[in-house]
């Protein structure tokens, strides 16, 4: 359609005009206000971290300025966290959640703990997508320094896990189901760090609670010293990792079109490694504020330098992104999920 000059000329001062309200609203709502971020896991850990860097450079990317501070939230994986969020926080923008992607698919498992539907939570993206692995601690007390050691084990391998629904458990579990790995899981972590710490006075051997991030910063002492050596990883569209080595990676195992289905299920959420919520029902217009201004956070050159220093180049995910993987679960076919879940169903 063609504009007169003078026409096409008021047409573009009003669009102008409209976007400029537009972020003078949001600027009114967000200065002089606190943004709460709810972590699902104990201080200390990958998920803690990350959240906390991205809170002291986020706030200057939302228009208004508001202050950013990041509560801890732990309990059963981060699904205590995800649950608050879903059902009780405000439904304002000022409050959003951190929570491991994974526990978003339990509703779709059956649990009925899980007090949510993740394709309506308001996904604001995802600070880093990284590849997801099992570790043990010392060989595990039977010189375990890969995969295939695992397998040959007569010893019992014990894994330290905040609770079923998590990965720390579905990983080990799909090690024993698929593989007939000789592994049995122990519950009531908070997170990877008190895991690691558990199994340092040895009551634990292994965590399947790593990522390429986590060993770089948090436990970065331990893997260069050789004392935290990665075996397994579940990378679907690597077969390698070059900071893991050797470690096994799950992709060559899935062999049939339904293995490879049920792989998806299981590890594609994996990727979406830091994922940022917001409440179903948070207006509109600050959520995609909210959405503009975490990737705008992922490459302003303060936060890329604090990554360098923790040996992380970020691989942020859109919150567009995240919401469609996310929605993609829900036409999956109820009975490959029942397959999953019995893959990995705790013993």
């Amino acid at each position: 359609m063609k504009f007169p000059l003078a026409r096409s000329g008021v047409f573009v001062f009003a669009l102008i005009s409209a976007t400029t309200a537009h972020a003078d609203n949001i600027a009114d709502f967000y200065k002089g206000k606190t943004i709460t971020v709810h972590v699902g896991f104990a201080p200390g850990g990958g998920f803690d971290l990350l959240t906390r860097v991205v809170a002291r450079h986020m706030p200057k990317h939302i228009p208004g300025n508001p202050t950013m501070v990041v509560s801890n939230m732990p309990g059963a994986g981060s699904m205590v966290a995800a649950s608050y969020i879903y059902n009780v926080a405000p439904k304002d923008g000022t409050v959003l959640g951190v929570t491991a992607s994974t526990i978003m698919l339990e509703p779709l498992y059956g649990n009925d703990k899980a007090k949510y539907e993740a394709e309506k939570f308001e996904w604001i993206g995802s600070m880093h997508s990284e590849t997801h692995a099992c570790a043990v601690w010392r060989g595990g007390g039977a010189d375990i320094r890969t995969l295939e050691d695992l397998l040959k084990s007569k010893k019992t391998i014990v894994f330290g896990s905040p609770g079923p629904e998590t990965e720390n458990t579905r990983l080990p579990m799909f090690l024993k189901h698929f593989l007939n790995a000789p592994v049995k899981v122990v519950h009531g972590y908070p997170g990877t760090r008190p895991i690691v710490l558990a199994a340092q006075k040895g009551e634990l051997d292994a965590t399947c609670g790593m990522t390429e991030s986590s060993i770089t910063s948090t436990f970065r002492n331990e893997f260069a010293s050789g004392d935290l050596k990665v075996i397994f990883h579940v990378n679907l569209d690597e077969d390698t990792v070059p900071l893991f080595g050797g470690a096994a990676g799950v992709r060559p195992m899935l062999k049939t079109d339904e293995q490879k289905a049920l792989g998806e299920i299981l590890f594609r959420t994996a990727a979406i490694t830091r994922p940022i919520m917001a409440p179903p029902g948070t207006p509109k217009e600050r959520v995609s504020a909210l959405q503009r201004a975490m990737m705008e956070t992922m490459k302003d050159p303060d936060m890329v330098a604090e990554g360098k220093k923790m040996q992380i180049d970020f691989i942020p995910m859109s919150g567009e992104r995240v919401g469609a993987i996310m929605a993609s679960f829900s036409k999956t076919p109820k009975e490959l999920f029942a397959k999953a879940a019995a893959l990995t169903k705790h013993e």
